[in-house]
């Protein structure tokens, strides 16, 4: 699945997409540009939705709060698995809560993502930067839900989620472990993400885009230090940047050999 992204480019970045995209100061004050948002601890984030025509840039939460999820006990018991739908329940899983959102659909612009792979002889799994090549921003599909309105302020919280896919042949390299390996996100061609958040898209449509996969040859990769972890980089360069680790194995290789270990 995909829980890290990256936004270090600028939000005017995004015009050279979405020329009449509409958004407030506001919005570009409040932005924090940072080299990591962590899908768990539900940061707001900029997605694009459509409202009165137009493309709008609002921030929302990532992790959906569905309605049904009506408590704070629910709230923190569920939300957890609310930061990514897969592809494949939004058109054909009719009692998927995604099925029910179908139309409540937004593009979520990331200057690139992180994935963990799995080598065993590492203690830890080795963290990975990935991009679309050549591309400062590009753009992930994802569904949004509001909130229902708070009992004392009446104001409803909008929450996203990113979709994700199975794996192209790069990324089934990357992400080859845990609970939802080889999936990644649901990277878009501009045109696609323009389309994405037409309302008048057509279910053939939606499906026609949910079954894209990117070529592996359009995405670039590093892999960098670890993200998540306490430990900070000593050479301080940012977090996003290529890291070296001794004795890793290449892509499509997953254990390290004896004699490299000493």
């Amino acid at each position: 699945m995909c829980y890290d992204l990256a936004f270090d480019t600028t939000i005017e970045s995004i015009l050279d997409y979405f020329p009449n995209l509409q958004f407030s100061d506001q919005t570009t004050i409040h932005f924090d540009f940072r080299a990591h948002y962590q899908a768990q601890g539900y940061p707001k984030y900029p997605v694009i939705i459509r409202e009165r025509g137009l493309p709008s840039l609002v921030m929302f939460e990532w992790g959906v709060i569905a309605n049904y999820m009506d408590t704070p006990e629910k709230i923190k018991k569920m939300r957890n698995s609310m930061c990514n739908a897969q592809s494949e329940k939004i058109l054909d899983d009719k009692r998927s809560v995604w099925y029910r959102l179908k139309k409540n659909r937004c593009v979520i612009p990331t200057s690139g993502i992180y994935e963990h792979r799995e080598v065993k002889g590492f203690k830890n799994k080795i963290p990975y930067f990935v991009k679309i090549a050549n591309r400062n921003v590009f753009f992930l599909p994802g569904l949004y839900e509001y909130s229902k309105p708070d009992v004392e302020t009446g104001e409803m919280t909008g929450t996203f989620t990113l979709i994700t896919r199975s794996a192209n042949d790069l990324m089934r390299s990357i992400h080859n472990g845990g609970e939802n390996q080889f999936r990644m996100p649901l990277f878009l061609q501009p045109e696609q993400a323009a389309k994405w958040i037409d309302p008048s898209l057509t279910e053939e449509q939606i499906r026609e885009i949910l079954q894209y996969e990117l070529p592996s040859e359009e995405l670039v990769y590093h892999t960098v230090f670890t993200i998540r972890g306490k430990n900070l980089r000593t050479d301080q360069q940012p977090q996003h940047a290529p890291f070296e680790w001794a004795n890793l194995p290449p892509l499509g290789t997953d254990a390290v050999e004896e004699n490299t270990l000493f």
